[in-house]
């Protein structure tokens, strides 16, 4: 028995140390890269919320206005493919303020839509003309890159250089040689779009503010070591 617990032994020391000598063939590195860019197209919700003594009071009122505003819409440019329904509701409105049984006091119907504005310099105009032509709810207004994929591309091809930079000067302060790739792994990319941080509605229009974003590329590469 002692000469098979031997061999198992041994087996079993050898293939432990096997990935560890591969392992040391390897230098692994991290790199980054991001590309600053300045939103050039933007999303926002608009709508019209119309109160009512009846649901169907309240559906009227609320298609009437909500056409007008759809017609603004389009009339300051925006294409129907770029005008999608998000939220469309009806909800009965109760008087709670007295003791017992809430009081029905009528309905609200709201109707919402998301926009795609592809040009940022258009967006004033736009919202403006929908506000005047009934608009009264707006939300959920995030700034986007529409050539998001291209300028990431960019942030890649200089993740990659970080990689190869730092994997060069860990390996010539070792005293070795850098090899081939021999794996490559995007960590991540760039963020969602960032939510407008403010937008007032002032007398003279809506004042919008798309700020600055980075598109970020990360890479984790493994090189071989040269002989």
């Amino acid at each position: 028995m002692r000469p098979v617990l031997f061999f198992v032994l041994a087996a079993g020391i050898a293939l432990g140390c096997a990935p560890v000598r591969a392992a040391e063939r390897l230098v692994t590195v991290t790199g980054e890269a991001t590309v600053a860019v300045v939103p050039d197209a933007a999303v926002i919700r608009i709508g019209v919320s119309s109160p009512g003594h009846t649901a169907r009071e309240a559906s009227d009122a609320n298609s009437k206005q909500m056409a007008a505003v759809l017609a603004a819409l389009k009339g300051a440019g925006v294409a129907d493919r770029d005008i999608q329904t998000s939220r469309l509701s009806l909800q009965p409105q109760y008087d709670s303020s007295k003791p017992g049984a809430p009081r029905l006091l009528g309905f609200r119907v709201t109707n919402q839509v998301s926009i795609k504005i592809r040009s940022i310099d258009n967006m004033p105009a736009i919202l403006d003309g929908a506000i005047a032509a009934g608009a009264n709810e707006m939300s959920g207004i995030e700034f986007v890159v529409s050539e998001q994929s291209k300028l990431l591309d960019q942030a890649r091809d200089e993740a990659i250089a970080d990689a190869r930079r730092k994997a060069e000067l860990y390996v010539k302060a070792a005293g070795g040689k850098l090899g081939p790739v021999a794996a490559i792994t995007e960590e991540g990319s760039s963020p969602p779009p960032r939510p407008l941080a403010a937008m007032r509605a002032a007398a003279g229009g809506v004042a919008v503010g798309p700020g600055e974003r980075e598109l970020r590329a990360a890479v984790t590469v493994s090189y071989e070591l040269g002989q």
